[in-house]
């Protein structure tokens, strides 16, 4: 990456906020952004003539900023930029043990009764009529074949699950019942007609739609559709993702020497893609080359481009001039949210988008869960989460004109601002719950602020990456 640009190493998004704040100060602070051009403008549109401080126009950087869209602007158009033919994805029939976190393509309708016979809810006897009772040699299980009929004043060992005899008053429990010296079985307390017996059809009846379409695959799911008697289950394909990792500075393994840097984000953004519902394809590493985007980015088959790097205008930051080249159409183009102001969004094809995600770290965090997550839940039919706010213990600076994520972890009612969280660092979300949405200006201590879940904050950390 070029000086200046957005490669992993480089903190340049933080040399803004200190110019905003410094021009503020100054009492000459830029005019408030008003969000230019909207989405859909082409990539080889190009951007308007930036103007200089000295004959009152923009400069390149102030231009883009201006044209710059709102970070919930930008997180609602990534959620509808899906086109309605490709948000349908035909669906696929999975499995149980390839389902968990899919989304239901078809209600989940029981094809048999629930039990699908009387069984026992507890260990003891199954009891006829009133006791005492003769008790029968042999015993039930579990599993076992269909049991004679039990007659008036007769009972049989029976264990949890195993199937009730015809004629069955009642269960009694192992722990409330004693036999005499004759082997006649006694009850130690008043029992119920129909106690500890669970009827055939007590959760549904064959053909209960049980779940409805749209319902997100979890264990508990899996759990019901075996037990309901399906082998697999007809879902929403997960949306196929391929990572291109950009910049010549980046090292694939070892430690950082002579100039040089290690790669976060390829180790990285897969399992979180993966989280949030993709099917990561492929992760390729193609340095500053040009002509290697070029041809991975119209040569890929995935339903969404992520890159990291080269979003800015230095010398080796290819990725708007690849757009431009291709046609694309630039839904999102810089967004007003720190780190990770240059992130953009485009529609390399109908049923194709690419999310350009800065090279610093927690700055591409920042896109990805602006841009990427939105467009990724839209494809995979997943639910938006309910948005929650809670207080936070400490005050957050704020940037003047644009939205702030900070790393926060949760305790008890109250988010607490991790430090290390400046664009290149890591540090602090490694540590982090969750990212508090901090408002232009800043949010004060005890002022209830939005957050934003990480995926293995909510889930268990397999599930999460299965």
């Amino acid at each position: 990456m070029s000086p200046g640009g957005t490669g992993q190493g480089l903190d340049a998004e933080d040399l803004d906020v200190e110019e905003a704040l410094a021009l503020v100060k100054d009492g000459n602070s830029p005019a408030r952004p008003t969000g230019g051009r909207g989405p859909g403008r082409r990539a080889s549109e190009g951007a308007p003539p930036s103007r200089t401080p000295e004959t009152g126009h923009r400069t390149a950087a102030q231009e883009h900023r201006h044209r710059a869209t709102s970070w919930p602007e930008a997180r609602s158009i990534a959620g509808r930029a899906a086109r309605p033919r490709a948000a349908r994805r035909a669906p696929v029939s999975v499995t149980l043990g390839d389902a968990l976190g899919l989304v239901l393509a078809a209600p989940l309708t029981a094809l048999t009764d629930l039990p699908s016979f009387d069984t026992s809810a507890m260990d003891g006897w199954a009891v006829a009529g009133p006791g005492p009772w003769h008790v029968r040699d042999e015993g039930l299980l579990a599993g076992s074949a269909a049991p004679a009929p039990l007659a008036d004043g007769e009972a049989v060992r029976i264990a949890t699950g195993a199937r009730i005899p015809a004629d069955t008053t009642a269960v009694l429990r192992s722990e409330h019942g004693r036999t005499d010296d004759n082997g006649r079985l006694h009850p130690t307390r008043e029992m119920q007609h129909g106690q500890d017996i669970r009827p055939r059809g007590q959760e549904c009846r064959s053909g209960d739609q049980l779940l409805l379409a749209g319902a997100v695959v979890t264990p508990a799911v899996l759990g019901l559709a075996a037990a309901a008697g399906y082998d697999t289950l007809s879902a929403v394909p997960r949306p196929r993702v391929e990572v291109l990792v950009l910049g010549d500075e980046l090292l694939a393994e070892g430690r950082p020497r002579d100039g040089l840097i290690r790669d976060a984000l390829g180790p990285m953004l897969p399992p979180w893609l993966r989280a949030l519902g993709a099917d990561v394809i492929a992760v390729r590493r193609l340095g500053d080359d040009a002509k290697a985007l070029h041809k991975a980015v119209t040569g890929s088959g995935a339903d969404l481009i992520v890159t990291t790097g080269g979003t800015a205008a230095g010398p080796v930051d290819h990725v708007h001039p690849t757009l431009r080249r291709i046609d694309a159409e630039l839904l999102v183009d810089g967004v007003k949210v720190r780190p990770g102001h240059p992130m953009l969004l485009a529609r390399t094809k109908d049923d194709q988008h690419l999310v350009g995600l800065p090279g610093n770290p927690l700055a591409a965090v920042s896109g990805l869960l602006t841009l990427a997550e939105p467009l990724v839940r839209t494809l995979a039919a997943r639910p938006a989460p309910e948005s929650y706010a809670l207080p936070l213990r400490d005050t957050v600076h704020g940037h003047p004109y644009d939205t702030r994520l900070v790393p926060v972890s949760l305790r008890g009612d109250h988010a607490v601002p991790l430090h290390y969280n400046g664009p290149a660092m890591l540090r602090g979300i490694a540590a982090a719950d969750a990212l508090a949405v901090v408002p232009p200006g800043g949010a004060r201590a005890g002022q209830e602020t939005e957050l934003l879940d990480l995926p293995w904050a909510t889930a268990g950390v397999g599930a999460c990456f299965t």
